[in-house]
């Protein structure tokens, strides 16, 4: 159980209704650190979150209300960049962390190859490596594993099921590109690879 100071850390949980359904997000002071689709149950994350974080884990709309507006935003097509601190817990040092940063980084709009992401966090034959640590995101949607797709054409696999990660390229304007229609390559203007 993580402390700081010698006390507990408070973690805020609230929820989203999302076209994707409901999304669940705990909220520590460092930052958003757990998202969940609904096909997660709710108790077992709790329990995750608990294990991993703290226990002390509230409803708390005030806590959650400035991820839950972002994320309202954006599945409304106001908001094209979150602006939230990401609390890393889930997330071990090295080069999974790495690979999410990088993830974080890419643009609304844009995708990826799991490739240029792993040269990105350094390591650019560990196009599968990146893979598995995108998979394991904590944070999806905010960090957003969506726009990382593989280099041979098609939207990839997607930890929270490949119908949401083609929701999202839709609502981006990025699934025909991602999906291989549109040319997926070097110079592509939806393509961010080096």
């Amino acid at each position: 159980m993580s402390r700081k100071g010698g006390a507990l850390v408070g973690v805020a949980l609230g929820s989203v209704d999302s076209p994707l359904g409901r999304i669940s997000v705990f909220v520590t002071p460092a930052g958003l650190v757990r998202v969940a689709y609904p096909d997660e149950t709710l108790d077992r994350v709790v329990e995750e979150v608990a294990a991993v974080v703290s226990p002390r884990i509230l409803e708390d709309a005030r806590g959650t209300e400035r991820v839950r507006r972002q994320l309202d935003a954006y599945f409304d097509g106001r908001l094209r960049r979150f602006d939230l601190p990401i609390d890393w817990a889930f997330v071990p040092d090295g080069f999974f962390r790495r690979v999410l940063e990088a993830t974080a980084r890419i643009p609304f709009g844009v995708v990826s190859t799991y490739g240029s992401v792993a040269a990105r966090a350094g390591s650019p034959r560990a196009a599968r490596a990146a893979g598995n640590a995108l998979h394991g995101n904590p944070v999806p949607i905010v960090v957003p594993c969506h726009r990382v797709v593989p280099a041979s054409g098609g939207i990839g696999g997607y930890g929270g099921q490949e119908w949401r990660k083609a929701w999202l390229l839709a609502l981006e304007g990025a699934l025909e590109v991602a999906q291989g229609r549109a040319g997926v390559g070097r110079g592509h203007p939806h393509v961010d690879d080096p």
